[in-house]
Formats: C-alpha cells, structure tokens, sequence
C-alpha cells in the first residue's frame, strides 16, 4: 500500500495486494454465493416476514440459547419472544395498531431488548429515544413521532419529569417500568407486574407484517445539523443485515456472544451487532454504559467471540494499563466503524485480534461499506453502486464542472461519497420530507439520476475501496456521539452578551473524535459571565455537544449565499500565540471558562487533560 505524506498509514492498494486478499475470498465464494442468494431471494419473494416473525422461529429452533446476556441478567430466546409476546398483548389492549408509534425511553437493559421486538410482533413502529439528550433535544424527539403509548424506564422518569410539560402527551398512555436496580416506583405507576400476567403465546398479527413495513425510529443528527431528525428502520433493512452481517461477512454461529455495549437507540447495535446474533441463535451482551476498565472482565464473563464498536471506544481501551493476557481472549473479530488510523494496528495486536470488519454506512443510508477482505485501514467496498466526487470545501457544495456534472476523484485523492438512488437501492429518508430532499443530490452524472449525499468525506484506495477521511457540513463527531453544531450555536445565541455564535470541531492530540469550539460575536458593551456561560450550556445540551473552546471574533466571513465559512475557523485552531481573538477553554471538571494561555496549550498539546 502506498502510505499517506508523513509516512502513518497506507492510503492506496496495489493490484499485488489486492490478488493476494481475494484468493481466500474466492475460496469462500461458493459459501458466500450460496447464503447471499438465500438471503436475498428470501428478503426478495417473501413479503410476509419480519423481525417479530424470525424472532418466534429463532425462539423454536434454539429455546435455550441465551439471547441476551447482561449484568441486569439473561433472557433464553424462549423468554425472550414470552416476554415480548406479553408487551405485544399489552400493547393490542390499548388500541395500538400496524403502524401506530410506540415511544420507548429505557437505558441498555434486556427490557429495552424485550419492548423493541414486542412492537415488532404486531407492527407498531418503535420510536427508540437517545436517553443521553437532554432539554430542546430531548423534548423534540418525543414530540417528532408521537407515540400512543410512551414507555419511561424508571431509571429515565427524572430527566424526562424535567421536560415532561413541554412533551405532548395529548392522547399518548404515558407507561412506566421498573427497573430493578431502583425500584421506587408505585404499584399503580409501574406496568411490570401487568406485563407479566399477560398471556405469552404468539400473535396471529404478526404474519400481516410486510418487508417493507416500517419497524423502528432511529435519531439522528445526521450531517445537515439542526434538532435530531428520525431515520426509518424497515423489516427488510433489519433481515438485510441478518444474512449479510451474520454469515457473510463475520460467520456468527449459535455459540457465538456478540457483546455490544453500545446503546441500543444507535444503528451500530441494532442493525449490525443485533441482526447477526438474532439470525444465527447468537448470544448479545449488553450493558447499560461502556466501561472501559470493566472491558475484559466483560469479555470474560460473557465469553464474547465478537465486539461491536466505534473509533472512541477503541481508543479509550487503548488508553487503559496493559493487563496479562488480554491478547489471548476469547474475542476475534471486532464489527464496527471510526477505528482511527493511528490505533488500528496497536489495537489488533494488544487484543489479539483476528479480523477488524470496519464498515461505513448511515442510520439513513441506501448502501454499505465493508472490509470483507480485512484490509487494515479500510471501511472496505460496497455492493451497491457509489462514487467518491470533488467537493467544494471553500462554498460547502459539491464540484460541478463545465457541463454541470460531478467528477470523480482519482486513485488516493478525498472526496465526497455519494450512493446511488434507485428502485434496488431507495432512500427511505426520514419522517421529515425536507430533510429527505436536502440529502438527494440531483443530475449528478446525467440528467434524471439521483444520490444519496453522505455528508462525509472518503478517499479513493482503488480496487472500489475506500478510506474514512473526515465529515462535512455542520456536524462533527466527539466522544461517539454527532454534535449538531446550530442546536450548539441556538443554546449559546440565547445567552446574555452573545450577538452570535459560529460552531465547528477541532481536532485534539488523543482527542475521541473533534472537541466543540464556537467563535462567538459579543453585543455590543455587554460582558460575559463566563461561569454562568458553562453551567447554561450545560442544562440545555448533551454533555458531548458543550463546547470546550470559546473565541471571540469580531465578525464572520460569508459564502455567496450567506452560509459561514467556517473553514479558516477550523483551520485557526485555539493556539493562543497564533489565533486572533481571546480564547477561553472548560477544563476538565472545571464549572467556569477560563483564559487559555501559552502553558495550558502546552499542557494540552502533551495529552495531559483528558477530556
């Protein structure tokens, strides 16, 4: 492979290269060809299947396989289609109908698990809510797809009493549901006895459910930024990545455990790490925050064969003291994606990792990327039609030429993916049809055809290959969560003494993605209270999304079409000897912005604050 400018990591593949990974894979294509078009004819001619009807045939063929394992407890594949066959009834009892929403607010349990698939039974679309958001998020994603029953784990009901006046609950049955480890609801509040008494056989409703029926509301920021957006998660897009997933790509058998201690409201744990398992009579082990020093006692516990991840949890497991052993567990392959250059080898060697599986692909996506022939550094290729074009980084839009048409990006060159449109490969979108329109790009190659604009930018390996490079637009990536940079710059505008505020990510050595900085235009002759400042962003927005650098500029610079060029801004960074303008910065643990100076640079060029 040829490495990049300093030497770090390849970022083109040879043709020698390539032969010498596609000889296994040949060798494997019967295999492959053979569950790909079972797989497919499958998700093709039999309309009437879906995840609450594979879920009663994988609870017949493997009844005492753990389905989901977790330090809350275990649940067999029988207990786990009762238990979601009783939420089903429950939900039949109050009216809730093949295409009614179901808003479910619980932290990763294994009743989490349980509400998902009883929505699945009978229909019902389950509005999965990101419990890390807080205050305008928060209350927009319930109120986005209103439910007709809301279901609010008890470990959830304080920060949801917060919002709860401005949530519309006109005709939503608001539920609650015990969680164990409190267990300081009332009996009349709490719905888990209720549940338990309701029958636990299988519902006829659940063969009406059709492939392309919608199942699930994922939220998500998406790359436009802007309040959370809900991409739709169909049967097929879910019993997709059962066979694809499963047994093409990462061989999952019934004595498999997938651990997944990623929350289960984001695509990488239910539709990568979840489908496979379920499809196979697999194990999933979950639990309700990522620990990364209670990583491999987790691995060990549950006997995890597969890790499903993102960049940032990888590099906080790099981060831990070494321990004795840890490359000789019983985990092999890892599925997931953002694995950073700089770790990938480091990481596959002290873990004793067989086989990294990074893939690419959006919540809302028409295709994926993955690394099927396990090239280091690599989201892999796709099946499915895409093109890496020249992007206009300058005015934030994508490169036309003479003729009003894209154009490629040569062999090691970054560009813009884009991913075909077509009756094979739909956009499903979100449930907010503008949204929908802003990410179709139009008469890219010719005049008619459509495509999927990714927001992200990849390079061009050759050999249909590609390598994550950064994303684009608005919207960044700190600490495995997507900060929407105008719900940042909304919080911050409304604060005393801010005229206006410009969001954008910096980069950060050991930094988990880009940390936030906001330029910020002062009113005129106002001060700011710099403590007050912190503690406001911080009740209005995810902990991820407060940003840590403040600078203060005199004015923006402005595209032709009124757009903040934010790119001399990113460029600037927040060294304080080179950037105009006084920069303060939130320490770690600290409630007050304070003045960045030469030795907290200093300080933070060296790694020595880990935020």
């Amino acid at each position: 492979m040829k490495k990049d400018s300093v030497g770090q990591y390849p970022q083109t593949i040879s043709g020698w290269e390539f032969f010498v990974k596609l000889l296994p894979i040949i060798g494997r294509l019967p295999y492959v060809v053979y569950h790909g078009i079972k797989g497919i004819k499958s998700i093709s001619t039999n309309r009437n299947i879906s995840w609450g009807s594979l879920l009663g045939e994988i609870a017949q063929k493997y009844p005492d396989n753990p389905a989901v394992k977790s330090p809350d407890g275990t649940l067999t594949y029988r207990e786990l289609n009762e238990k979601a066959n009783q939420f089903a009834h429950f939900l039949l009892s109050r009216k809730v109908a093949k295409g009614d929403t179901v808003t479910v607010c619980l932290e990763n349990r294994p009743e989490l698990l349980v509400l998902y698939c009883g929505c699945a039974k009978i229909g019902a679309i389950c509005s999965l809510i990101n419990t890390n958001q807080r205050g305008d998020s928060l209350v927009h994603s319930f109120n986005l797809n209103k439910g007709k029953v809301v279901v609010v784990g008890e470990e959830c009901y304080n920060f949801f009493k917060e919002v709860r006046d401005k949530i519309d609950l006109q005709g939503s049955e608001l539920c609650l549901l015990r969680d164990p480890a409190i267990n300081k609801l009332k009996e009349s509040e709490d719905i888990t006895d209720k549940l338990a008494s309701l029958p636990k056989t299988n519902l006829p409703e659940t063969g009406k459910i059709m492939l392309k029926d919608t199942m699930a509301y994922v939220y998500t920021s998406g790359t436009t930024g802007g309040l959370p957006k809900a991409a739709v998660i169909t049967n097929k897009r879910a019993l997709s990545a059962t066979f694809w997933f499963g047994r093409v790509v990462t061989h999952v058998k019934p004595k498999h455990t997938i651990y997944i201690p990623l929350p289960f409201f984001h695509t990488n744990a239910i539709t990568v790490g979840w489908p496979p398992a379920m499809f196979s009579g697999a194990a999933v082990a979950l639990r309700r925050k990522f620990s990364a020093s209670g990583f491999l006692d987790d691995v060990q516990k549950f006997q995890a064969t597969h890790f499903v991840y993102v960049g940032e949890v990888c590099r906080y497991l790099m981060a831990q003291p070494a321990k004795d052993g840890e490359n000789k567990t019983t985990l092999k392959y890892i599925i997931g994606n953002g694995l950073r250059p700089d770790i990938w080898m480091a990481f596959k060697k002290r873990f004793g990792i067989r086989k990294i599986f990074e893939f690419y692909g959006a919540a809302e996506g028409v295709g994926v990327f993955t690394n099927l022939m396990n090239f280091d550094y690599t989201v892999g290729t796709s099946l499915t039609p895409f093109a890496i074009v020249k992007y206009d980084i300058e005015n934030d839009c994508v490169a036309r030429d003479g003729n009003g048409f894209c154009t490629k990006v040569k062999k090691g060159e970054p560009g813009l993916l884009i991913m075909e449109i077509s009756e094979k490969t739909p956009f499903t979108g979100y449930t907010d049809k503008k949204k929908t329109e802003e990410k179709i790009i139009q008469d890219a190659f010719k005049k008619g055809d459509r495509w999927f604009n990714t927001g992200d930018m990849l390079r061009n390996m050759g050999f249909r290959h590609a390598q994550f490079v950064d994303r684009l637009g608005d919207t960044f990536r700190w600490k495995g969560e997507n900060v929407a940079t105008m719900e940042v710059e909304k919080a911050i505008d409304s604060f005393p003494g801010v005229s206006s505020s410009a969001v954008y990510g910096v980069t950060m050595p050991k930094g988990d993605g880009r940390a936030g900085m906001a330029a910020v235009i002062r009113e005129d002759g106002k001060d700011i209270d710099f403590a007050a400042l912190a503690a406001h962003l911080k009740s209005v927005l995810p902990k991820y999304a407060v940003p840590i650098f403040i600078r203060f500029v005199n004015d923006f610079q402005w595209t032709a079409t009124h757009k903040i060029k934010k790119t001399d801004l990113k460029n600037d960074g927040y060294n304080p000897a080179m950037t105009k303008g006084d920069i303060y910065i939130l320490l770690p643990g600290s409630d007050k912005y304070v003045p960045l100076n030469d030795a907290v640079y200093g300080d933070i060029m060296e790694g020595k604050y880990k935020f």
